[in-house]
């Protein structure tokens, strides 16, 4: 579904090159719900960005569904990314859209006729418990709401990927819980595949199958989280797999 082959990424700085991410691979499955951690400035959301090229990468091979797309012109790219949704970790909602013409967006833009959007927009809003909230305002919702409504967005143009640059860091954790819940759903009952980058570790172990653990612009460990007795070996892994599961619980409950 998703091959990089040794993705590097170098930005310029006032202070010189900044290596971002340097010679990475990584292999990503049809369905899976792949978490990139790691703390801040490790690369992940980078490379997150390789993914559908909002970063381009200096080197290496971004391959999706057979395409490579580092090979494919502006025109053929743009609609290659209607197949790949993204969340923001600050929801970048138009404020002078209510929600029904927020989700509607990524419609107009790929021309959609106006009937088929509205049917396509009514169901996503339901999918995310948002239908009666469709002639609200950003301003007049709540964080978990402004993002189930991103979400919302994300899905309306029927991606096969969807690509979640820390979708819960703005938010409480109440609310984090219903949002991965949401996600899980997703990927459960739609069978989108789901990159998520995050820093925290309780997200990963409360949605994730598999994770890649990442430092200093490189992946320095990846675990399947299916497998029993995982058994860190890095420092920052061993830091990060110590941490307490508050939210996995949780989704359980949810699910039962």
């Amino acid at each position: 579904m998703i091959t990089l082959q040794n993705i590097s990424k170098t930005f310029e700085t006032a202070g010189g090159p900044l290596p971002a991410v340097s010679s990475v691979s990584l292999q990503i499955q049809q369905g899976d719900i792949y978490g990139l951690i790691g703390f801040s400035g490790a690369g992940k959301s980078t490379l997150l960005r390789t993914i559908n090229l909002l970063e381009r990468p200096d080197e290496g091979n971004v391959i999706v569904d057979g395409e490579e797309l580092t090979k494919l012109s502006l025109r053929e790219l743009r609609k290659k990314r209607l197949s790949i949704g993204m969340i923001f970790q600050h929801f970048n909602l138009l404020h002078n859209r209510n929600v029904y013409d927020n989700v509607s967006f990524p419609l107009e833009i790929a021309k959609v006729p106006k009937a088929d959007r509205r049917k396509r927009i009514e169901h996503c809003l339901d999918m995310v418990g948002l239908a009666d909230k469709a002639k609200a305002y950003p301003a007049k919702l709540s964080g978990g709401q402004k993002q189930r409504v991103a979400i919302a967005r994300a899905l309306a143009s029927n991606p096969k990927i969807l690509l979640c640059d820390e979708p819960t860091s703005s938010v409480d954790p109440q609310t984090t819980g219903s949002i991965l819940a949401a996600l899980k759903e997703i990927n459960r009952d739609l069978g989108i595949t789901i990159v998520i980058v995050t820093h925290e570790m309780n997200v990963v172990k409360a949605i994730c199958n598999k994770v890649a653990v990442m430092e200093h612009g490189k992946i320095v460990e990846k675990f399947d989280l299916r497998e029993k007795n995982i058994v860190p070996k890095s420092p920052i892994a061993k830091y990060l797999f110590n941490s307490e599961i508050t939210l996995a619980s949780g989704l359980e409950a949810h699910y039962a």
